[in-house]
């Protein structure tokens, strides 16, 4: 039987997802955690053969987060389960070592599929991630720059769009203001803007956020 962990802010989705596997010949959802605290405090203590984990999760500011857990816990196979954009997200996902990226958009068969084939030693990421990938080398510089966004950039971002301030981005992701606005300048300068509105906007067009 494949002990899942799963973690995510919903209450709606924590029930949905446990009684979708219910009575499963193969998976057992054997734990669930609403906060990224919950996760940390709950990992060492019970054996989980994978961690299915909401990127918005609730104290998990940074996915350099998942990027420690997972040396700290090289068994669990660790499966991103989130509305976050797929396209954006999901090659830095996968960098940090996840083996998988399910969009909560499809049906639960999919995160079935993705614990099955994850479990069995398999990187689970769709075609549509893979398409992405493949044709950023294929575009020409200033059509993939976007693209080339680090995963600190993308944090920043991502909570600018929410309308957040700089100094609320430092305390969230425990960097320094002057840190926040360095990075603010590069977001500007790769996505080609002069100003925040026009950063977010230009975010929101590409669909980075």
């Amino acid at each position: 039987m494949i002990k899942v962990f799963l973690a995510d802010n919903q209450p709606v989705v924590r029930y949905g997802v446990k009684s979708f596997f219910e009575g499963h010949s193969e998976i057992k959802i054997s734990d669930t955690a609403s906060n990224f605290e919950e996760v940390t405090s709950t990992l060492p203590k019970k054996n989980f053969d994978i961690l299915v984990i909401d990127l918005e999760l609730e104290g998990l500011a940074s996915i350099n987060y998942i990027k420690s857990l997972i040396k700290d816990y090289p068994k669990v196979k660790f499966i991103i389960y989130t509305n976050l954009s797929e396209q954006m997200f999901a090659p830095n996902a996968l960098k940090t070592g996840v083996s998988a990226y399910v969009h909560k958009n499809a049906e639960l068969q999919a995160l079935e599929s993705a614990i099955l084939k994850v479990n069995e030693g398999e990187i689970v990421y769709s075609d549509l991630v893979k398409k992405n990938l493949a044709l950023i080398t294929k575009q020409r510089k200033n059509e993939r720059l976007y693209r080339k966004l680090s995963t600190r950039e993308i944090e920043v971002l991502r909570y600018l769009s929410e309308g957040r301030k700089n100094k609320e981005i430092a305390k969230t992701l425990n960097l320094n203001e002057k840190t926040i606005s360095t990075y603010k300048l590069r977001l500007l300068t790769k996505l080609h803007v002069t100003n925040l509105v026009d950063l977010v906007n230009k975010a929101k067009t590409l669909d980075i956020v």
